[in-house]
């Protein structure tokens, strides 16, 4: 047995789901998925990308959805018909329907995403907010002199 069920868990912890979430996703792993075969790329220092192989689909075949730092590309190609009186003798071009899913960090957004010749290229960035940047603290010097509080008391 290889799966560890986390359910117990979730009646008595608040807050923690997104965790178990993403271990239970991580004792299962993807099947060995190799299709389509896609790259990650660091584009610059807050942006990425992610290049797909997504021959033979046209960008009403493919959708991409963002929620909840997952994002889902899925593929699913519309049958059609090779012409009347055609055969098709071989088929090397896979037109299989495929759903890949990439985690995503916290803060990362979708920006955009492109179909140029066969490559589905889909635009990332990382945008922290500011309360959540590290930012600099300054020091004052305080003055020699401590100041002194005085409680009244009642007579």
């Amino acid at each position: 047995m290889r799966h560890v069920d986390f359910s117990p868990l979730y009646r008595s912890t608040v807050g923690f789901d997104r965790l178990f979430t993403m271990l239970d996703s991580l004792a299962q792993p993807d099947g060995a998925q190799t299709y389509p075969p896609y790259n990650i790329e660091r584009t610059g220092e807050d942006s990425y990308r992610i290049s797909m192989a997504v021959a033979g689909f046209s960008d009403e075949e493919i959708s991409i959805e963002a929620h909840r730092n997952v994002l889902t590309v899925k593929g699913e190609r519309k049958e059609e018909g090779n012409g009347e009186g055609s055969e098709l003798l071989y088929r090397g071009i896979a037109s299989r329907a495929f759903e890949r899913r990439f985690q995503l960090a916290d803060h990362v957004d979708v920006v955009g995403a492109t179909l140029k010749n066969g490559l589905l290229f889909v635009d990332l960035k990382r945008n922290i907010p500011e309360e959540l940047k590290p930012r600099k603290i300054a020091i004052t010097a305080s003055s020699g002199k401590a100041k002194q509080i005085e409680a009244k008391t009642a007579a």
